[in-house]
């Protein structure tokens, strides 16, 4: 759930693709990647992720860790102003049959608005992330319908949460086409060492 000062008046607002989303992104993942020097990675993931995608104003970051605790990525986020989301299904999200820890961050108040997702290295939902993201950008078609069921979506929903269930039955067979695709092409995510 959005803090208060993240809600819109307006509802939902899906934007056409903003080349700056792009920069904008590889700038906050730098910022991260010096706040959390222990994370195998920062990626951009999501909608802003994908080249043509029309997408919410909100970026998407993925930071990969091997140990929550141990990288120390809490206290050093929430030193730079992120706040933890604090619902249930920002604590734990379900993928390949089980469930998976995680946290998510929301920006500063005031801050550009973003998630910052941290996830663990070699769980479902890192693979899931990472598979959407490539999936879409591999498949222009697919991002067009993507976009414009959002877009539908968004125009339909009085707030993000009924936005999200207007999406979410889409949304898996959207990740049932893209795991048909990773088949295909022998998609793997990356292995990340440190």
């Amino acid at each position: 759930m959005p803090f208060d000062d993240e809600i819109s008046p307006t509802g939902v607002t899906v934007h056409p693709y903003r080349s700056e989303w792009a920069a904008a992104a590889a700038a906050l993942a730098e910022l991260l990647a010096a706040a959390v020097p222990s994370a195998l990675a920062v990626e951009h993931i999501g909608s802003t992720a994908v080249p043509g995608m029309a997408a919410k104003d909100c970026l998407d970051l993925m930071i990969v860790v091997r140990d929550f605790e141990a990288s120390e990525v809490e206290p050093n986020l929430v030193r730079l102003g992120y706040r933890r989301r604090p619902e249930p299904w920002n604590n734990t999200e379900p993928a390949e049959g089980e469930d998976w820890p995680k946290l998510v961050f929301a920006p500063p108040i005031g801050g550009r608005s973003c998630n910052l997702h941290v996830r663990l290295a070699g769980s479902g939902p890192t693979r899931v992330a990472l598979l959407f993201r490539d999936h879409l950008r591999a498949q222009p078609r697919r991002t067009e319908w993507w976009s414009q069921l959002k877009t539908a979506a968004a125009g339909e929903a009085a707030d993000l949460a009924a936005y999200g269930r207007i999406k979410y039955p889409a949304w898996c067979l959207l990740m049932e086409l893209a795991e048909s695709w990773a088949r295909e092409i022998d998609w793997q995510p990356p292995r990340y060492r440190r």
